[in-house]
This record gives structure tokens, C-alpha cells and sequence, in this order.
């Protein structure tokens, strides 16, 4: 019982609207790209018949215990084999599994075909803090530390906020390589839906486009060390006149 309760919370709490984390959250951020989209509606399809897998066997086995009591059966059947039964509890789950891995390689093709590009964001794992550059803007590039909590200004969150915040446009195809520079670490923001691994000495990428402006924050999602858990990273979505200003002043500044 507490398992299908936690499942039809995280269910119905998936379309959640926070894109930072809250107390006592419940299932995914709002999604704030396709994939994530799809991510959640992938969730979903498979947490509904999760569910209804799990509720015909409960309702086929209090049948079973109720119909076929001792004191309800008199006489015993004698039969071990039936070809039509053993053929449908074969065929019916080969069909669901079937749809399912369906369903989830649609998911994984989205994932992994990366669409042309309009820009490329670089991500450098390090211990521990994470580098960025953007390699169309030859001279933008900079390292994301974690905020101090007496650094915080209005708005900061503890442990999640950042000095330097990652700045994209919106409605932007964003190509995202990631590496490392020392030892594994995992990029991820939930509310893209992607989370891809920083390998030293390998180029990992992924894509997104974010539809809606916003501050979307992750973190590092491989135990990498002792400062593993002040890896936070924050994305800063907005419009691509406002990220066109942006990178003039990265350039001025550097």
C-alpha cells in the first residue's frame, strides 16, 4: 500500500511548477524543454499501467482466495496443464513489455539524435566546481563556484545557488558538451530532463531547447569526492536580446 501511494502521488505531483526544489516535493519540476515533456509523459504511461497491472492481480487473487475456499470447493480438479491459459499469461505480458520498450526507445531517440545546433555549451567538470565555455564566443568562458552563504542576495538557495550562473536563450537548440578534468562527474538539471556523465578524456553531449525563461538549477549527480555535494549547477534562461547583451558584456569584462 505505501508503495502505490508514493506511486500516484509522484503521478499526480508531476506537473509540480517549481523549477527549484521545495520541501516535501513530490515527482518532477515543471518541464521546461521537449525532452523533459516527454520524460514525464513517459513517467506517466508507465506509472499507469504499473498500476494497472498491479491492481488486476490484487483484484484476480482476492478471487481466487474468496472463490476457491475450502468451505466453497468440494470437489478437487485434477488438471495441472492448460495450453490456452499458459499461452495468454505468456502473450499478454510479452504485448505490455512490448509497448513499453516501444514507448521508451521513442524517449531514447529524442534523447540522443542531436538536432543542428545554434549554439554549444561546454561543461568542464572539476573538484569541485564546474567550467563553461561557449565556443562560438571564442573569449566567454568563466568557473561556477558555489555561493558562500555570506555572499547570498535576495533569492539565493543554499546549496544550490552559484556565482556565476550559466546564461542561455530561450527557443534555442543548445548542443551541450561535457568532459572532465580530473575525475567523473554527472551534469544534470531535471527540468530539461537531462543528466549526462563528465568523463576525463571522453566528449559526452546531449541537447535541449528551453521553451520558457527562468532560473533552473541542478547538480553534480556522480559521488566525485568530498565537495561532491557543493557542485550545484544554475541556468539562467532569457530572451536572445537579453543574452545577446550578455555576451557583450562577458566579452568586455574578459
Amino acid at each position: 500500500m505505501v508503495k502505490l501511494f508514493v506511486l500516484l502521488i509522484m503521478f499526480y505531483s508531476s506537473t509540480s511548477v517549481a523549477s527549484a526544489p521545495t520541501s516535501w516535493q513530490f515527482g518532477f519540476p515543471s518541464p521546461a524543454t521537449e525532452i523533459m515533456e516527454a520524460v514525464v509523459k513517459s513517467h506517466s504511461f508507465v506509472t499507469s499501467v504499473m498500476i494497472a497491472v498491479m491492481l488486476f492481480v490484487w483484484a484476480l487473487l482476492a478471487y481466487v482466495v474468496f472463490r476457491f475456499r475450502k468451505s466453497k470447493v468440494k470437489n478437487i480438479s485434477k488438471t495441472n496443464h492448460n495450453i490456452l491459459l499458459e499461452i495468454v499469461w505468456f502473450v499478454i505480458p510479452m504485448i505490455i513489455v512490448g509497448v513499453l520498450a516501444f514507448k521508451n526507445a521513442e524517449l531514447i531517440k529524442l534523447q540522443e539524435k542531436v538536432p543542428k545546433a545554434d549554439i554549444t555549451l561546454k561543461v568542464i567538470g572539476r573538484q569541485w566546481y564546474w567550467s563553461y565555455q561557449y565556443p562560438e564566443y571564442q573569449s566567454v568562458s568563466f568557473d561556477s563556484y558555489i555561493k558562500e552563504k555570506d555572499d547570498f542576495s535576495e533569492g539565493d538557495l543554499k546549496l544550490f545557488s552559484v556565482d556565476n550562473n550559466v546564461v542561455l536563450p530561450i527557443n534555442t537548440n543548445v548542443r551541450l558538451q561535457v568532459t572532465a578534468g580530473d575525475v567523473i562527474h554527472s551534469w544534470g538539471i531535471p527540468a530539461f530532463g537531462v543528466k549526462i556523465d563528465a568523463i576525463p578524456g571522453r566528449l559526452n553531449e546531449a541537447w535541449f531547447n528551453v521553451k520558457k525563461p527562468g532560473i533552473y538549477y541542478g547538480q553534480c549527480y556522480e559521488l566525485c569526492g568530498q565537495g561532491h555535494g557543493f557542485m550545484p549547477i544554475v541556468v539562467e534562461a532569457v530572451s536572445k536580446e537579453d543574452f545577446s547583451k550578455w555576451i557583450k558584456n562577458k566579452k568586455l569584462v574578459s
